[in-house]
């Protein structure tokens, strides 16, 4: 039935193609081709890269996989149909540089074998649940296509180098801001004997926090076509939306957290609300910025066959921004489930706080990366924030299994009441008051029975893995090939269709 759906969302493009490649009629065959290779690109786009918006919230169950897949398809949509722009570039990031290629003809089959290149690489890491940038997809292919048509002097190497730092700035600087709030509100609520009392004072400092991030985020990167500010005035307007969103926020968290138990599981649910909003709201800015990724290159071929120009700028036609609005909405909703799994649930386990981190990394990264004029890319944002969120709870409960390793170590004489005692006492305080405990105890009772490489030995045999392993091999391998698989994929069917298309 999936397979059957999408083959009818394809089908339908194709008479749509058919009907608006009239205007062309000596060159229509190839833009209704074209049309399906990028209908194929948007439901491939739909089916890996939307995952990274509603992953955490569907892991952490603030949404269900319905809910979750429904608010996704209904905001990328709209945010590709009312900030997708009106004007898009054709070559994503000025990888190659197409007034050199000269010939309309090779540009316009480059821009296909791009199409169809990115779209199959996408296809295939769906296929295998690794999410993968689409912008990195599709900027191979077009760096391949243009490479075989044109020549090595084609392309912007220099524009190399920012993309293959993203592989590592990305995710880095993703999982560190994730990691650096979920530290924080461990410290400042979970950690506390109150967790109510000092839910009531951080949980709206942390909700007017995403409120600012998020609101100068659409401003930044959502509504960039259809609203003009520099980075100092959306920080000032997301801001003033903050202060608002604080004042609201506040005594609702008051009244919620006053019929609920003082434990982790009601303070969890405190952030259902913000999750949801961020699913929606990632989703929106999602739409706006990448569908030009299946749109960038049809764009291209329909502006090269109805003037017989090659352009860096082109139109939208509305039934252009259809394609790729419709097509990525319609691909999640087909295929979306697989990959939204792997980010919600099959790295790290996760929590409605852990979410929170990793929603609210995903618009601050962009923010600080924008600022620095640092290259990014929002799926390897979010996933290094899943890595980030899972490697700190790694650490930390190691942490604590040291210190309750500890304590057995000098409780060696006690009886298992007082054992018992102590460690319900050390579980119940705070950060501050357990490591008075330690210190104390420590004193009181001297040195470790074991030595050191005793005890190095029983924490290797006893450490609990939080993060899989075998999903970051996989998923980092995907990065790693994703730019070089999608050039050479795309090179081998620029000179396909070269083949075919000569006398």
């Amino acid at each position: 039935m999936r397979l059957g759906a999408a083959v009818l969302f394809v089908l339908l493009v194709y008479f749509v193609a058919k009907g608006q490649a009239a205007e062309i009629a000596s060159h229509s065959g190839l833009l209704i081709v074209a049309s399906v290779f990028g209908a194929y690109m948007a439901l491939n786009i739909g089916a890996n890269d939307v995952a990274n918006n509603v992953g955490p919230a569907v892991g952490s169950k603030a949404l269900s996989m319905v809910g979750a897949i429904l608010i996704a398809a209904i905001f990328e949509a709209a945010g590709a149909l009312i900030a997708g722009g009106e004007v898009v570039s054709t070559i994503k990031n000025g990888i190659i540089q197409p007034s050199k290629i000269g010939d309309v003809n090779l540009f316009v089959w480059a821009m296909m074998a791009a199409l169809l290149a990115g779209a199959l690489w996408l296809n295939l890491a769906t296929a295998i649940g690794a999410p993968v940038s689409t912008t990195h997809s599709i900027v191979g292919g077009v760096l391949g296509a243009g490479v075989a048509a044109g020549g090595m002097e084609v392309a912007n190497w220099s524009q190399m180098g920012g993309i293959a730092a993203s592989w590592v700035i990305s995710p880095v600087l993703g999982g560190v801001i994730a990691a650096a709030f979920l530290y924080l509100i461990k410290r400042t609520i979970t950690y506390k004997a109150d967790m109510l009392a000092a839910a009531n004072t951080m949980v709206p400092v942390l909700v007017t926090v995403m409120a600012w991030a998020f609101g100068s985020y659409l401003l930044l990167k959502g509504t960039k076509n259809l609203i003009k500010l520099d980075f100092g005035q959306a920080l000032i307007i997301g801001a003033v939306l903050a202060g608002i969103i604080f004042m609201l926020v506040r005594p609702m968290i008051r009244k919620a957290s006053s019929k609920m138990a003082n434990n982790k599981d009601s303070i969890n649910n405190l952030f259902n609300i913000p999750l949801i909003f961020a699913a929606a709201l990632l989703s929106f800015a999602h739409g706006a910025n990448d569908v030009a990724n299946a749109i960038g290159p049809l764009a291209a071929i329909n502006e090269a066959l109805l003037h017989g120009a090659i352009t860096e700028k082109a139109g939208i036609p509305l039934w252009v921004m259809l394609i790729g609005a419709l097509g990525i909405s319609v691909g999640l909703a087909l295929y979306g489930p697989k990959l939204i799994k792997t980010v919600g649930s099959e790295i790290t386990e996760l929590d409605k706080m852990r979410a929170y981190c990793i929603a609210l990394s995903a618009a601050l990264t962009v923010i600080v990366a924008s600022k620095l004029g640092l290259p990014v890319s929002s799926t390897h944002i979010a996933v290094g924030a899943v890595f980030g969120v899972g490697f700190l709870r790694e650490y930390l409960k190691t942490s604590y299994e040291d210190m309750v390793r500890e304590i057995h170590l000098h409780h060696q004489d006690a009886s298992q009441e007082d054992v018992d005692a102590f460690l319900q006492r050390f579980e119940q305080a705070d950060v501050r008051e357990k490591k008075q405990m330690l210190r104390e105890l420590k004193a009181q009772s001297g040195d470790s029975l074991l030595n050191k490489k005793e005890i190095k030995g029983l924490k290797k045999a006893t450490k609990r893995e939080l993060v899989k392993r075998s999903a970051i091999y996989k998923i980092v391998a995907a990065w790693i090939i994703t730019v070089p698989v999608s050039a050479l994929l795309a090179a081998f069917i620029f000179f396909a269709i070269r083949g075919f298309m000569l006398p």
